[in-house]
C-alpha cells in the first residue's frame, strides 16, 4: 500500500486528512521567542490576533527532520511505500527536512516531491495522490501523476503589500517592484518554484480585471481545471472573497469557485488580505 505524507502548507481540512490517512507535518511559526506548531498550537484566528497585537513580524521554520523520522518509522514498520508532497524548496526548507529524515531509512521506499508551488495547488496534488493511493495505484504511477500536475499547475495572487515577502526573503523576481506598490498593484505567480511578477494593474480594480482575463484565457472551462479562490481565511475578508469567487467562476462556467483558506505559515510571508486563484491547465504546457 502507498501512503501519502504532506505538511500544513497544503491546508487540508483535518477530516480529509483523516479520511485518507494522510500524516500532516506541522510548519513552525514563531512570534519572538515563542514557537508554535501550525495546526497543533496555532490556527488562523489565533495567528491573525497575534499578528495584529505583536510589534515584530512572525517568522517561520521548516518542520525539523525528527517530525518526518517519526512518521517514516511508523509507516516503515508496516512496509508501506511513502510519497511526501511538499512546497517549493525555493520558499521552504520542508523538502530538505524530509530528505534528511529519509536518509536514515535507506531500505524504505520513500519518494519526496518538490511541487515547485505552495498552498492550493499543493493541496490538490496531495488529494489527487491520496485518491490514487486509495484506488490501489503503485507509488511510481502516483509520482508520475503528481509530476504531471506540477507541470499543469498555475497560481496567481495579489498581496496588499510586498513588505511581508521582502522581510521574509521570499520575494524572488518580484523584488523589482519594491518601492512601487503605491503606483502598481502586481499580480504574482510561481515560476520555476520562485515567486515572480506576472502582470500589474494601476489600481485594485485593474488588477482584479487582469486576473479575470488570466482565468478566462488559461483555466479550462467548468471544473476541469479544479480552480479555487484563495484568501486569508478571516471573517472580514470572506465576503470579498465570496464575491470574487462568483466573478472569477462566471468567466469559466464554474460559479462560484470553491474558497481555500491560506494557512498561517504562508500568511506570514504574503500578509493578510492576500487573494489569489489556483487551477490546473488542461494539458502539460507553458502558458507564461
Amino acid at each position: 500500500m502507498v501512503r501519502i505524507v504532506s505538511d500544513t502548507t497544503a491546508s487540508l481540512p483535518p477530516q480529509l486528512a483523516e479520511q485518507y490517512h494522510i500524516p500532516i507535518v506541522p510548519q513552525i511559526v514563531s512570534f519572538g521567542d515563542e514557537s508554535y506548531r501550525e495546526g497543533v498550537d496555532l490556527d488562523t484566528d489565533m495567528f491573525i490576533r497575534m499578528l495584529r497585537s505583536q510589534r515584530n513580524l512572525p517568522k517561520t521554520a521548516a518542520p525539523p527532520p525528527q517530525f518526518f523520522r517519526d512518521i517514516f518509522q511508523n509507516l516503515g514498520e508496516a512496509n508501506e511505500s511513502i510519497i511526501c508532497i511538499h512546497p517549493s524548496c525555493q520558499v521552504s526548507g520542508t523538502v530538505r527536512s524530509a530528505q534528511l529524515a529519509a536518509a536514515d531509512f535507506p531500505k524504505a521506499d520513500i519518494h519526496i516531491i518538490d511541487t515547485r508551488t505552495i498552498a492550493y495547488a499543493l493541496g490538490m496534488m496531495v488529494m489527487c495522490a491520496a485518491e490514487l493511493a486509495q484506488a490501489g495505484e503503485s507509488a511510481e504511477a502516483i509520482v508520475e501523476h503528481v509530476h504531471q500536475l506540477i507541470r499543469r499547475s498555475r497560481t496567481y495572487f495579489r498581496v496588499a503589500t510586498l513588505d511581508y515577502l521582502a522581510r521574509g526573503g521570499r520575494i524572488g523576481g518580484a523584488a523589482a517592484l519594491l518601492g512601487s506598490m503605491l503606483q502598481v498593484k502586481p499580480i504574482l505567480t510561481f515560476r520555476d518554484g520562485y515567486i515572480d511578477q506576472y502582470a500589474r494593474g494601476r489600481t485594485e480594480y485593474n488588477a482584479m480585471n487582469r486576473m479575470v482575463s488570466i482565468i478566462a484565457q488559461q483555466c479550462p472551462k467548468g471544473s476541469a481545471g479544479m480552480p479555487a479562490l484563495m484568501y486569508d481565511g478571516t471573517a472580514e475578508q470572506r465576503e470579498f472573497a465570496t464575491c470574487l469567487a462568483q466573478r472569477f467562476g462566471a468567466v469559466i462556467g464554474c460559479e462560484p469557485l470553491p474558497l481555500y483558506c491560506i494557512p498561517p505559515a504562508i500568511l506570514t510571508h504574503v500578509g493578510p488580505k492576500v487573494v489569489g486563484v489556483g487551477f490546473f491547465l488542461q494539458d502539460d504546457g507553458d502558458a507564461y
